[in-house]
């Protein structure tokens, strides 16, 4: 597990619904033609889906996965004031998944009266800073140890020529989305069906948050919530076509991690809505 935590973590301690800042990655396209295409990700967190005016998501965790499962590679990465940019060349075909899993515990404690922090740290680390404290520097005498598991995923799939699946198989960790529907088969004005698992079984009862992109130029966000059946499927109509935010969070007891007392899980994903 990752020890530190990047803005992303930090994010997951609101729910989507109360939290003005959404961190997303934005593909210039989830379906192409052939193996000679390439996809260009933003990736930021902002007030307005998908406009730039907060600050940059980190590339730091960001991976490629390609059709068979085996690593891919990120190129011309670059982080700017507003927005982060990178390249993912599709030279294989199938269903390629991009994206980042953080995870972390952040939290408080005394000793002596006095509260120090877990984890927490917001960004890269910066030169002459003390590293954050883990859980491990917490000593045996302290007190009123308050302490937060983190995990969240957010990821996008995107197509060359046919679509595949090997990438959308769940690992049984945490939050996770393992579609009915093909993420990269989605159609304006048809039902799509995506089922959530919870470290690998059904999460029943789950609100996932559909929002749309563009709400810069609507007065209204336009978003919608619907909530999984008993074997975790949520079923979303898509009003139109476009790009949606897709949103689920969750809060259990079910951390393995020393002295945690609770476990919060996110997933998030970017998809593409395309006309009939």
């Amino acid at each position: 597990m990752k020890k530190h935590l990047l803005l992303a973590a930090a994010l997951l301690s609101l729910p989507a619904a109360v939290s003005a800042h959404r961190m997303w990655l934005l593909p210039s396209g989830t379906v192409f033609s052939g193996t000679d295409s390439w996809v260009t990700v933003d990736a930021a967190v902002s007030n307005d889906l998908f406009f730039f005016d907060h600050q940059p998501g980190r590339l730091e965790n960001v991976k490629v996965w390609q059709p068979d499962g085996t690593p891919g590679q990120l190129q011309n990465g670059a982080t700017g004031r507003y927005r982060s940019v990178f390249d993912v060349k599709l030279d294989k075909p199938g269903t390629w998944k991009i994206g980042s899993e953080m995870s972390g515990v952040m939290g408080t404690f005394k000793v002596d009266g006095q509260e120090k922090r877990v984890g927490g740290r917001r960004g890269p680390p910066q030169p002459g800073a003390p590293a954050p404290l883990t859980v491990a520097d917490i000593p045996a005498n302290a007190t009123d140890v308050k302490l937060v598991e983190t995990i969240g995923r957010n990821e996008i799939f995107v197509t060359a020529g046919a679509p595949t699946t090997t990438v959308l198989k769940p690992t049984g960790r945490g939050l996770e989305l393992a579609p009915i529907t093909h993420p990269d088969e989605l159609v304006a004005g048809e039902a799509a069906r995506f089922r959530f698992l919870l470290d690998g079984k059904p999460a029943a009862g789950l609100k996932v948050t559909v929002i749309p992109g563009g709400k810069r130029y609507r007065d209204a966000e336009g978003g919608m919530d619907v909530t999984t059946d008993a074997q975790g499927v949520a079923t979303i109509a898509w009003p139109a076509a476009g790009m949606y935010w897709v949103n689920a969070t969750t809060t259990d007891a079910k951390s393995t991690q020393p002295r945690v007392s609770e476990r919060r899980l996110a997933y998030t994903t970017t998809l593409e809505v395309l006309t009939p």
